[in-house]
């Protein structure tokens, strides 16, 4: 069976400090006593355990993992919304760049999703047709939230209609320090619960804002499984139902909304992820390893074959979902 991995960082070398040195923004990685260091705004980050810049070993990592073809977006603190429009569009463009060029070295192997500076996002929209337009992207890749605003929000809407129009796939990932809670700052508990539940904030938020519902042919894909959406269908579809602030924009039970949704494989337990097929159905759920990270399943091909699925559903988690959302079949583009 093929494997392709939805969910795989990179940092493109067109954004590395070393391309510009004056420019302080722009992180720096290298190699320390056997550790990766990314520096990046003053901070050390050494939770990128694998080759998070040069493709080739990137690649050879997912060969041995038995995966053909990866699917590389941005590491999420690079898609800047912290800044101006301006200046996030040029940042994004300048990783767009790179990740074209990847996507060109190698057309058989590498699939990408491009950033936007969704802080503005008329000019996200203008951005995300330009790259669905060049034939060289499969969509983008979003954060959970944008300066605290979740993406439910009004404010967003020209992007949702972008992206269905341009049947765009659209990447939803926390921005791994969206949940200001203090017992986060223990024990990693911000990446291992904080990371899932940003991610399922974004979610209900999308879905009781009625945004999958008017959009219902959106490729929307969320990080980690989705974290707890699917479990907690049932309690949004009952409060959309019974409490009127819940459910005021919505006209379907809120867990119709939920089922729309895409989902990686990243469970890290194969009966979790057999719960998570049976519930969602095999046709939503991607394979994913969240490379290059600590956190990543070191094997996702291994946890699929381990989740007691019969073939077609392991052949649709493995492959053919992806092929299907970036219009391989064959023709290698997206």
């Amino acid at each position: 069976m093929n494997a392709i991995d939805v969910h795989a960082h990179v940092i493109v070398p067109e954004l590395l400090r070393d391309s510009a040195p004056a420019e302080t923004w722009r992180p720096s990685v290298r190699w320390e006593g056997g550790r990766q260091i990314v520096e990046l705004g003053g901070r050390r980050i050494s939770s990128a355990v694998r080759e998070f810049v040069e493709l080739d070993i990137i690649l050879a990592t997912q060969e041995r993992a038995g995966i053909e073809r990866v699917v590389l977006c941005p590491w999420v603190p690079l898609l800047f919304y912290e800044v101006d429009a301006d200046e996030g569009m040029r940042r994004c463009r300048l990783q767009n760049d790179g990740l074209m060029r990847l996507r060109r070295e190698y057309p058989d192997r590498v699939s990408v999703l491009g950033a936007v500076p969704l802080q503005e996002p008329e000019a996200a929209s203008a951005e995300l047709e330009r790259l669905m337009g060049s034939g060289a992207f499969a969509g983008v890749e979003i954060a959970a939230s944008v300066r605290g605003t979740y993406l439910g929000d009004a404010r967003f809407e020209p992007f949702w209609a972008a992206a269905a129009r341009t049947g765009a796939l659209v990447f939803v990932h926390p921005t791994t320090q969206g949940l200001d809670i203090s017992v986060l700052r223990e024990r990693y508990l911000w990446n291992l619960l904080g990371n899932p539940f940003e991610t399922t904030i974004a979610a209900a938020h999308l879905v009781l804002a009625g945004v999958l519902e008017r959009h219902p042919d959106a490729n929307v894909l969320l990080a980690h499984a989705g974290g707890a959406i699917v479990s907690l269908g049932g309690r949004l579809r009952h409060g959309a139902e019974t409490i009127a602030d819940a459910g005021a924009r919505l006209t379907e039970p809120a867990d119709v909304s939920v089922g729309r949704f895409l989902f990686d494989t990243i469970t890290h337990d194969p009966a979790q992820l057999r719960a998570l097929v049976e519930a969602v159905g095999a046709e939503r759920v991607l394979l994913g390893s969240d490379y290059p990270f600590d956190m990543a399943d070191p094997d996702p091909v291994g946890t699929v074959r381990a989740a007691g699925l019969d073939r077609r559903e392991q052949e649709a988690l493995l492959a053919g979902n992806a092929e299907r959302l970036l219009g391989l079949g064959g023709a290698a583009t997206g």
